[in-house]
């Protein structure tokens, strides 16, 4: 165990045919097993007595391993409560021609001790001995609020969900009845299904749920379906040798080139099999895509619920994915790589033409997904890859010309944004561009943020009738990031105003969400917060408030 931290264990494997995929890869269902394996092993290790799985989720699939390479499974205590304790789990590739080696997986799974007798076992707590361990340590915390909270935050969004119209109608071709993907299939846990404990081995009812749910999705592209990630593999209850398991997968929903597939497992002992009545042992969402001949991503067709279960499970999708988006945060911590420019005389012109175009580009983009809808408010999501980003459309009574000039001053923006703190402008390039700096307050017990933007407005060329404000942050030499605040960034954001007729106008704001200003977004997108939608009423609230002189005051 030499060179291993306390709580940590690492497994090694080299990837023989046996344990592929038709593709040649390493099944996903292979991978489970050895995953659940080693983090099992760590919470051993800490906790000095048997453990078992409770759960097991946010696995991210990043890269694919191939038959010949190795994989190497790093599993680690990252904190321990009273009873149970997160272990993070670390999956990395080496090819052994080139030694080049790839990050696979990232997953968390937590793990309880089994009790001996009447007495419960309370974990003592793990030795902290890097900064990373101290990260970790307070996000495996951030981590489980999530965790407890996902249920109550689950049924407000289904509650939520139920005020839209459903998208799915009777004439809409191409779509799949939740039938046509259907499937069934049954296992009999024989000794070697079976764990050191005696009971099945949870990789092993992973791996199985995996297969069945992989035949699913394939329902759906008629090609090898790929598992992306893994929203969660939930334990309810144990089953031993000599149980007949039935797993049962649908397809819920699918959005463009995913899908989610659905699986619930019931074990029967021989008398429960006789008459028919199982117990629910374990529930589990995986997410899917799919490449063609050419390596190019399918499109997924839509999915057409039939019963009332149907769209119980169409909805509850739809809920999973806003809470999988604001995972992304408190899942892991990535430090970001700064993609903004620096400001010069040299490249004005340019950086602020492709502000401008930035903000149009993201707007015009295909693929928005409503998540919210409120009087005058609406609230839509992409996601591509790994970028996330936010459009929220609101209609206001004011002409489209006065709320521009509103707007687009952005040291108005703290009277009705309570994510700025303060804003100042700090050099006046020109009348149409302007660099301010930014404070924003403290979000996750961290330091406060600070921001340095150019701010590029346009007015409607002619015969147009949409005026533009385009923000992204600028490197400026004479305004250091200073240790007070943690220096953040926004890629791309804006307004676009278009007007509808001489006294109203839609108001549709975008941001491509960084790693830095996420906090301020997670909780909304999750569901457990309605930030977005209070600043986008107080903005309506500003500009529909504000006097007529303050508005002439403006020009």
């Amino acid at each position: 165990m030499e060179g291993s931290a306390p709580g940590e264990v690492r497994m090694s494997q080299a990837i023989q045919p046996a344990h592929s995929n038709p593709r040649g890869e390493l099944s996903a269902g292979q991978l489970l097993k050895w995953i659940d394996a080693t983090a099992c092993l760590a919470a051993e290790k800490h906790a000095g007595v048997s453990c078992v799985t409770a759960s097991v989720d946010d696995i991210q699939f990043e890269e694919t391993a191939r038959v010949g390479q190795v994989i190497t499974i790093k599993a680690k205590v990252t904190r321990a409560f009273s009873t149970s304790m997160e272990i993070s789990i670390k999956v990395t590739v080496q090819d052994m021609f080139s030694g080049i080696e790839k990050l696979v997986s990232v997953a968390f799974s937590t793990f309880v001790t089994k009790p001996v007798g009447t007495e419960k076992i309370h974990l003592k707590p793990i030795t902290l001995l890097t900064e990373q361990d101290h990260v970790e340590h307070n996000l495996a915390s951030e981590r489980r609020k999530v965790r407890l909270q996902h249920e109550d935050t689950f049924k407000n969004l289904m509650k939520e969900n139920g005020k839209f119209d459903d998208p799915i109608c009777d004439e809409e071709e191409g779509t799949v009845s939740t039938r046509d993907t259907s499937v069934q299939s049954i296992e009999l846990v024989l000794p070697p299904h079976a764990n050191h404990h005696g009971n099945t081995f949870g990789g092993q009812i992973m791996a199985w749920m995996e297969t069945v749910a992989t035949i699913s999705a394939s329902r759906l592209c008629r090609v090898h379906p790929l598992l992306k990630s893994v929203d969660m593999f939930k334990f309810r209850g144990p089953s031993t040798v000599g149980d007949r398991l039935v797993f049962n997968a649908t397809v819920n929903n699918t959005f463009q080139t995913c899908v989610e597939v659905g699986v619930r497992v019931e074990a029967f002992d021989c008398k429960e099999w006789s008459e028919g009545r199982g117990r629910h042992i374990n529930s589990a969402f995986l997410i899917y895509n799919a490449v063609d001949d050419k390596e190019e991503m399918v499109t997924f067709p839509r999915i057409k619920p039939v019963s009332e279960d149907d769209f119980r499970r169409y909805h509850g999708a739809i809920a999973r994915k806003r809470i999988r988006l604001s995972r992304k945060y408190v899942v892991s911590h990535k430090e970001e790589v700064p993609l903004c420019e620096h400001w010069n005389i040299d490249n004005q012109v340019s950086l602020s033409k492709g502000n401008v175009e930035a903000l149009k580009k993201m707007a015009a983009k295909s693929g928005w997904e409503v998540t919210s809808a409120m009087e005058k408010t609406k609230i839509y999501i992409l996601e591509e890859d790994d970028i996330l980003s936010v459009w929220v459309e609101k209609h206001v009574e004011r002409p489209a010309h006065l709320v521009y000039h509103l707007l687009s001053d952005f040291t108005k923006r703290p009277l009705w944004d309570p994510h700025y703190m303060s804003c100042e402008v700090i050099d006046r390039v020109s009348e149409d561009d302007q660099i301010y700096y930014i404070t924003c307050p403290v979000v996750n017990d961290d330091k406060p943020k600070d921001l340095v933007v150019l701010v590029s407005r346009r007015r409607p060329v002619k015969d147009g009738n949409t005026y533009t404000v385009a923000v992204k942050s600028v490197i400026l030499p004479s305004v250091p990031p200073s240790p007070q605040y943690v220096r953040s960034e926004i890629t791309c954001a804006g307004f676009l105003i278009h007007a509808i007729d001489n006294s109203s106008c839609t108001v549709s704001y975008f941001n491509q969400i960084s790693a830095s200003i996420f906090p301020y977004f997670a909780g909304n997108l999750g569901g457990w917060s309605k930030s977005i939608e209070e600043t986008a009423a107080s903005c309506i609230q500003f500009i529909e408030n504000a006097t007529d002189d303050g508005l002439i005051s403006l020009f």
